[in-house]
């Protein structure tokens, strides 16, 4: 009885009473969902959801990333300020769901609920150091001057084009002040009703987010955008073959990150579309490179990279659906190297694991129970992964967990070897360079315990350089600097298949992720 109480609520909730022609439901892996709140997100699923509900300030407008747009900003300057720059914003008219009009003063309050959240220590999210350790801002350093008009004081250390493109994703939503001061417990800024509501000015509002199960979005009647979807439903789906049989019966109407087979099954099918999307994330291997850790020594960690047969994993399991690359910044942006720095070598592999007195050396290797990137499952990855690094004499122990569980313990330098995805926040090479390159801010080198002041210092400079052409040559040499020191094995750049039905139309995906639900449409 309760099996079948269940699948009620989940049919009235896919809408089945009402005109599935303005329901548009996704299946896929969304298991690493873990807020809602703007402010903290800081994963895949949340930026899907959260481009929808909340305006940014600057935004980037559909595939085109190559510069920021107008947002809640109709336009913006930047002028010297001091020994540093001053971004003044001029506000559009907007209106939050809730019927509140955003004014400069919810901006204020969007940026500085940030900084206020990690002063006080009570984010769950480490999203907070986009504002307080790139963009530099602190209390008083966003100034609503009246209620149209912004400024943002940036120090001299700070590259204000960088802070632009930041500010384009999720930390950058704004929220309405009134409606979360409202609802504030115990000086929290409103993060605990945030997790199940939502108080933004874009076209969709949270209806329901049922943990583990889906997330539905319902058009916000404030909002001027036209649209002729009306509901969007994020379905939990983490096993292709649940995927392939919803969107085949019409259950779902997209296969979001589908497998490889599953793709060029319906490459010629007219009942589907098969979009192969670009995307600036990476795959890769973390490996603790901490004192005492298994891979504190760098061959060890050369070994990994030798031992690891990248062209097998895109040949074979993704069928394609990735790119070769084993630098930091992505295929797209600026500083991207294609060198390959370690050929698939197994007896170099075994020298160096001898030569470090590592031979048989056995550690807990955390995988997710999704899918990794090119829609192959996780499990089917490591798998690969496991048996390279046996042939080489390294004992690889599997440990499966859901995207929710396995992050935690990244983000709390537990995990010895880890196998995760990473994109940066906003289009710029900085978006990956200080996050892996930098120790500092709980970066993902700090989650590899991986400390270089090289590395360090040559994403600093990088990211103030105003002149592109030294502005890459440094970021090339960071990328050697990490490809051949750093705490991971990057495996490859993904593409994102989708399989669509044909009677959805609009439907496109940026490089960061984003699909903007209000361009769609079903026939």
């Amino acid at each position: 009885m309760k099996y079948l109480l269940l699948i009620g609520a989940l049919l009235l909730s896919l809408g089945f009473a009402q005109d599935r022609s303005t329901t548009l439901v996704f299946g896929g892996d969304f298991s690493d969902l873990i807020t809602l709140d703007p402010g903290q997100s800081y994963e895949f699923s949340g930026t899907l959801v959260l481009d929808n509900i909340y305006e940014r300030l600057v935004r980037f407008e559909g595939t085109d990333l190559s510069e920021v747009k107008p947002g809640l900003a109709e336009s913006w300057t930047v002028a010297a300020e001091g020994d540093g720059n001053k971004i003044t914003f001029i506000l559009r008219d907007a209106t939050f769901s809730s019927g509140n009009p955003v004014t400069a003063a919810d901006v204020v309050y969007s940026l500085e609920r940030v900084i206020k959240n990690a002063e006080a220590g009570i984010l769950s999210m480490p999203s907070s150091f986009l504002l307080t350790d790139v963009a530099k801002l602190a209390v008083g350093s966003v100034v609503a001057v009246d209620d149209k008009t912004v400024d943002m004081i940036l120090p001299a250390d700070v590259n204000p084009n960088i802070v632009l493109n930041l500010l384009t994703f999720n930390i950058g939503g704004i929220v309405d002040s009134q409606t979360l001061t409202e609802n504030e417990v115990d000086g929290d800024f409103g993060n605990a009703y945030l997790q199940d509501n939502s108080a933004g000015s874009g076209p969709y509002m949270l209806e329901r987010w049922d943990r583990d199960a889906q997330v539905i979005l319902v058009a916000n009647p404030n909002n001027t955008a036209e649209k002729s979807i009306q509901r969007v439903l994020l379905r939990y789906m983490q096993e292709s073959s649940v995927q392939q049989a919803a969107v085949q019966s019409g259950e779902i109407d997209v296969s979001y990150n589908p497998t490889p087979e599953f793709f060029n099954s319906v490459l010629e099918d007219p009942a589907y579309q098969a979009l192969k999307t670009d995307n600036f994330s990476i795959q890769y291997l973390g490996m603790n490179s901490g004192e005492g850790a298994p891979f504190a020594d760098n061959r060890v960690r050369d070994a990994v990279r030798y031992a690891v047969d990248q062209d097998a994993i895109i040949n074979d399991l993704l069928s394609g659906l990735g790119v070769k690359t084993q630098t930091i910044i992505p295929s797209g942006l600026l500083g991207f190297d294609d060198t390959v720095y370690f050929e698939h070598d197994p007896e170099q592999a075994r020298a160096l694991l001898a030569e470090a007195g590592a031979e048989g050396l056995s550690f807990e290797f955390l995988v997710s129970d999704g899918a990794c990137g090119g829609g192959v499952p996780c499990g089917d990855l490591a798998a690969k992964i496991q048996s390279d690094l046996e042939a080489v004499g390294l004992v690889a122990e599997i440990r499966v967990l859901p995207q929710s569980e396995l992050l935690p313990i990244y983000r709390a330098q537990e995990a010895q070897m880890v196998l995760v995805s990473w994109s940066p926040d906003y289009p710029d090479p900085d978006g990956n360079a200080t996050p892996l390159g930098d120790f500092n801010a709980e970066s993902l080198a700090w989650r590899n315990v991986w400390q270089n002041e090289t590395a360090s210092q040559l994403a600093k400079d990088a990211s103030l350089e105003l002149d592109n052409a030294r502005r890459e040559e440094l970021y090339g040499q960071l990328t050697e600097l990490v490809a051949r020191e750093g705490p991971y094995m990057i495996l490859y750049q993904p593409n994102v298949p989708l399989v669509i039905r044909a009677e959805v139309q609009g439907l496109a995906r940026s490089a960061q992720g984003d699909i903007e639900f209000d361009k769609i449409s079903k026939e």
